[in-house]
């Protein structure tokens, strides 16, 4: 009895002094390298759910001993449960989805939350602010990849023929019922995946979190069509050509589990994209800051645009749909403030525009990086 009690307090000591030396050395570390501590952000944010669950999780990354551990704890978890970590949730036929988008669907929201609120409030206010400049808002969210292919997900979801998103749906309609213009994805992405003839080009890839070739591209062409529509702007005298390109893609959500060597594991998708030049010179699509319509946006954004192959993402095809360049700020972090954040420390990006195109995904209705904040638009340089 005494050896036993002996060996649990030694024990309890010996992870008391781990969490110290730990928590000591990235403390020191962030001093160092003239980094604000980790620690501090448990007592200069709010104590919400969010922040606290935020703050556990920066703490773990930028935690030494835990970038020192996890490669080998994620291989152990891979090779012995086929585990691909708490990032990846495996569906059914070799699809894969986020935690995060996986979660907004299924996780209970408090009655007391007040996340509904600051989205609408803060859209609203945006879309104040650009009227009072005379510039129009088109809100365009992505849908979640399970919102539109839950049956990939969960056998559960076998038949379902409509999303499965009703506090999205409760906020677009308050949104539309202000006034706001949005773009309805959910519906266009669900009837392409019910139409016999589409169904075997899903509008999203199969290892990612983001829309397929095929998806960005009818998301582009009901953009381009619905601001044509609404009188908004015209096409113009620009002439695009489309080049094809296939290449091969290891998805989002494969690099987000950080598993070493999970690419000999996994083989890429093939993508068949097709690249914006200009017919002029064979140029790639390139931006025009001058253009009368700004696009921001997050990732899906950034997705076959920024990175490979290259102009061929949203923006390249918008502005091909409207035969003239476009303005863009892309935040891979997030465009629920972040991106607006950026906006506001470029005011010549303002200048001339008519229309302000905002896409964000659909799962920073509640998980937005930095939440949604009211964000000024920048001083407008014509009155300075």
């Amino acid at each position: 009895m005494q050896k036993d009690r002996v060996t649990h307090f030694t024990l309890i000591l010996f992870f008391l002094a781990l969490i110290f030396v730990d928590a000591a050395s990235l403390f020191t570390m962030q001093l160092l390298q003239n980094q604000t501590p980790t620690i501090f952000d448990v007592v200069t944010q709010p104590p919400s759910q969010q922040n606290l669950r935020r703050f556990e999780n920066d703490l773990e990354d930028s935690s030494w001993l835990v970038q020192q551990l996890r490669p080998f704890v994620q291989s152990v978890r891979f090779s012995m449960l086929n585990d691909l970590g708490k990032k990846a949730v495996r569906g059914l036929d070799g699809w894969l989805f986020y935690d995060l988008d996986v979660r907004y669907l299924t996780e209970r929201i408090d009655k007391s939350d007040a996340a509904e609120e600051e989205v609408v409030h803060s859209i609203l206010s945006f879309r104040r602010r650009l009227s009072e400049r005379g510039i129009q808002l088109l809100l365009v969210p992505a849908p979640g990849k399970p919102t539109i292919y839950p049956e990939e997900l969960t056998r559960r979801a076998t038949g379902m023929k409509a999303p499965i998103n009703p506090w999205t749906r409760k906020i677009i309609s308050r949104l539309e019922s202000e006034g706001i213009q949005c773009i309805d994805l959910f519906t266009l992405f669900t009837s392409q995946k019910n139409d016999p003839q589409a169904s075997l080009n899903p509008t999203y890839l199969i290892q990612d979190t983001h829309w397929s070739t095929h998806g960005m591209i009818l998301a582009a062409s009901s953009v381009a069509s619905r601001l044509i529509d609404l009188g908004w702007t015209s096409r113009g005298t620009t002439d695009y050509i489309q080049k094809s390109i296939s290449m091969s893609r290891l998805g989002d959500v494969l690099k987000m589990s950080k598993v070493p060597g999970i690419e000999s594991v996994f083989k890429p998708e093939i993508v068949k994209a097709a690249q914006i030049l200009h017919a002029a010179d064979r140029k790639p699509y390139a931006d025009d800051p001058a253009s009368d319509i700004l696009v921001l946006g997050d990732s899906f954004l950034r997705i076959y645009e920024r990175d490979e192959p290259g102009s061929a993402g949203f923006v390249s095809h918008l502005a091909c749909c409207l035969k003239k360049p476009l303005a863009s700020i892309i935040n891979d972090g997030g465009a629920s403030t972040l991106v607006r954040q950026e906006l506001y420390r470029k005011p010549d990006l303002l200048k001339g525009k008519k229309v302000v195109i905002w896409e964000f995904v659909e799962r920073d209705l509640r998980f937005g990086t930095e939440g949604w904040q009211d964000i000024p638009l920048p001083e407008d340089p014509a009155k300075l």
